[in-house]
């Protein structure tokens, strides 16, 4: 596990789960929010994140952090782990709601500088509609990869948790 690109919906608690791999592992983690946000919530153009993540795939190991499914198959095909966290929509939706207080007027700590915490309407249906309009896609990609990729998939807060127990 030198290569690990990190997937699932908003709030399944990815970029924690990320946090934690990398200071087990002592592999840099590169969230994607982070990297793909400019100040004001201005989003990068899909070229430049083709372009930033063939060079943090380069590196000989990284954690990378998030979905972004028009560069996913880039992240996925230089992986050599893939974690898909798997929870339920209405734990992610619950997550979603607690960050936006827990952060309220901040920055969490895998968003780009200038990007408080927020939720909008359309971000809460996303999450809601992920387990029928991106875990299928996700699923099938992983299907395809299960031969030549380690894939993990984390479907409860306790497979979390006994995963990182058994890497500590």
């Amino acid at each position: 596990m030198k290569k690990i690109a990190l997937i699932g919906s908003g709030g399944s608690g990815k970029s924690t789960l990320a946090s934690k791999l990398s200071r087990i592992l002592s592999i840099k983690v590169h969230h994607l929010d982070s990297i793909f946000w400019k100040p004001g919530w201005i989003s990068t153009s899909k070229n430049e994140q083709k372009v930033v993540q063939e060079e943090l795939i380069s590196h000989d190991s990284w954690i990378i952090d998030g979905n972004y499914g028009g560069t996913l198959d880039i992240r996925l095909q230089a992986a050599d782990t893939i974690i898909f966290v798997d929870l339920s929509r209405w734990i992610c939706i619950v997550r979603v709601l607690k960050r936006r207080f827990q952060y309220r007027n901040k920055k969490r700590m895998d968003m780009a500088e200038g990007c408080e915490e927020r939720v909008s309407l359309e971000f809460l249906k996303w999450v809601w509609e992920y387990p029928d309009k991106q875990k299928p896609k996700i699923t099938e990609k992983l299907q395809r990869l299960s031969n030549e990729k380690k894939i993990i998939i984390l479907k409860s807060r306790k497979d979390v948790r006994e995963f990182v127990a058994k890497l500590e």
